[in-house]
Formats: structure tokens, sequence, C-alpha cells
């Protein structure tokens, strides 16, 4: 835990992003695997479920550290954080214990499913046992508010440096529905670029604005498609299954179920790349239609209806299990108008 928390020190000291890319490649380049592959999950928000409310942890530092509640309230008023004012308000550590990053993540997972009074027992000791920003990054991970002022690009260009790795490779490696629990960091990072999460889509290539439109050449040498009022999203058929991501790296299948079909009409190792759009008997349909879809845990019947999709396809990224976008993009284009005419 103790690299851990030094690493979280430099990254929140500083702002620029040269030294924060050069402390994160150094503790990828030497730290323990199992923390090496939580600290990637804690950067890019695959956080522990929270194991206790926020309100009972402040009652129980404020009894522990010998306080009246209104007193450990207004230390809060002044730090603004509660795990920075538990860290600062508890007795100092009596038995401090060196102990990894991964082994305090299992620590809190255990501690959920215990009843209230063994998992406050079990935390009094933890915080005995922690120092400092160890003790404070300990009760972060309690409260499953972790946050740290790093990007995903960036730690991914830690990564590759530490790695000795293709940046865009870094990136594809990180996507998918993976946990710590799912894998490992030689499966994630090792070898060749690993297959077993079959769920895993492509980066996103998005576009961006140009000043000078003129810069890009002759106006016959592009492919433009129009941008229609919907999300971006990958649809993946693989191992019998189908998968749709959305840019945000959000897994979105369940949302969709009127897509479901596909995954019988398209080949095995298929990838489209497009637009997810309500649409109605006359075209697309406004945003806020399909946005009533978006943050719903289940799909009644009446919204299928009234906010029908389609995914409007762009472009074909894998084809028969095999990555094809260093073809041209004209030679993808055909590959996909034959897929879709078969549909």
């Amino acid at each position: 835990m103790k690299s851990f928390a030094a690493l979280y020190a430099t990254l929140d000291q500083t702002t620029r992003t040269s030294v924060k890319a050069a402390a994160m490649a150094d503790y990828f380049r030497t730290a323990p695997e199992p923390d090496k592959l939580w600290t990637v999950a804690l950067f890019s928000g695959r956080r522990p479920k929270r194991v206790i409310t926020a309100g009972t942890l402040r009652d129980w530092a404020a009894e522990q550290s010998g306080i009246a509640p209104w007193l450990f309230d207004e230390c809060y008023a002044v730090a603004g954080d509660l795990a920075e004012t538990i860290a600062l308000v508890l007795p100092p550590a009596t038995a401090p214990r060196d102990h990894t990053l991964t082994h305090w993540i299992d620590y809190l997972r255990t501690l959920s499913g215990l009843p209230d009074a063994d998992r406050k027992s079990g935390i009094l000791a933890a915080w005995d046992g922690l120092e400092g920003d160890q003790r404070f990054l300990f009760t972060k991970l309690l409260t499953g508010g972790f946050r740290v002022g790093v990007s995903q690009k960036l730690m991914t260009r830690a990564l590759a440096q530490a790695l000795r790795l293709p940046e865009p490779d870094v990136t594809h490696r990180l996507m998918g529905n993976w946990t710590p629990q799912t894998t490992t960091w030689g499966a994630l990072f090792g070898g060749e670029n690993p297959t077993a999460d079959l769920s895993r889509p492509y980066p996103f290539c998005l576009a961006h604005a140009l000043p000078d439109p003129s810069a890009i050449g002759p106006v016959s040498d592009w492919f433009a498609d129009f941008k229609w009022d919907g999300i971006r999203a990958q649809l993946i058929v693989r191992g019998g299954d189908l998968h749709l991501w959305s840019r945000g790296e959000d897994l979105i299948t369940a949302r969709f179920p009127d897509l479901a079909p596909l995954r019988d009409h398209l080949p095995d190792g298929t990838v489209i790349d497009g637009e997810l759009l309500a649409w109605g008997a006359t075209g697309p349909l406004p945003f806020a239609t399909l946005q009533k879809r978006l943050g719903r845990k289940t799909m009644p019947k009446s919204l299928l209806r009234d906010a029908p999709v389609v995914l409007m396809a762009y472009d074909l990224l894998e084809l028969g299990g095999v990555d094809i976008r260093g073809l041209p993009f004209d030679t993808r284009r055909g590959h996909l108008a034959t897929l879709t005419a078969a549909l």
C-alpha cells in the first residue's frame, strides 16, 4: 500500500501531465502485478463496491477519535473530505502493517458480508494498522468514492511507456467487461492481444472539427456520413453472443433488446461501428426519445414500442474474427454493404 499511496500523493500534488505519466510508468514497472492490476482498475473507474455508508463511518470515526459528533462535523466542514477528516482525527496507528494494495482491497471485500458489529471491529482494526495517506486511501475505498486526477488517456500513455507497447494496443486491451476478479495482469497485457473477453470493443475513432476544411485536400479524396441525432456504438457478435457498447465504454446491451435478433443473422466475429438512433415510420426520431432508454434498468414493452431503435452502420471493424481496420475504408465499406444486404 505504501507504493500506491506514494503514487497517489505524487499525482495529487502536481498538475504537470509529464510528471504524472512518469510517476505512473515507474509504478507500473516496479509494483507487484496484482497491485498494478488493481491500480489500472481504480484509475479506469472499476472501483470496489461501497462497504459502509458515509454516515455510519462518520459516527464510528468520531467515537474512535473520542470527539463529539458536532466537533467532527466542524472538522469535516474545514477539511471538505470525509476520508481526509477521518485520517486526520483518528489516533495514531498503534500496530502499523505493511500490506499491499491488493491485500486491503481483498480485506474490504470480506468486510462487506459481515454483520455490522464485526464490520465495525474490522474497520477499526484496519484504521489502527494504517498511517497517513494509506489510512486516507483505505477510507476512500471504503466509501466507494475513490477518485484520482488522472484521465484514462494519460494512464494509457504511462502503461504504454512501462510495457513498451503501442498506445492504441494498450487502449484496446483496457476496453471490455473485465475486472481484477476476472483477469490477471498477464492475461491483460502479456503476449499477444488477449481475446479471452469476447465482448471487448475496439477504440472509438471520433471526428473533430477542422478550423480550415480546405487543409484536408480535395473533397473527392474523402468520405462523409451524416451526423445523426443518436449515440455512437459498436455492435459485437462473438462466441454466439451479441454485445453493444457506447463510446463512453458502457456495456448497454440490456437496454436495447430489440437489436438482439442480429445475433442470429450476423456471422460470428463481426464488429460494426455505427450510431444508435430512435427510428419511427418516417425516419429518425428526436434524441430525447432515445434518451428515455439510456438510464433504464428494465425495458417495458411500451418503451420498446414508443422508442424503437436501429443501428445506423458506418464501418466494419472485424469480419470473421479478423481485425480489418488496416484495410482501406472503401474496402471495409464494401464488406459492410455485403453483410447488411443479407439482413
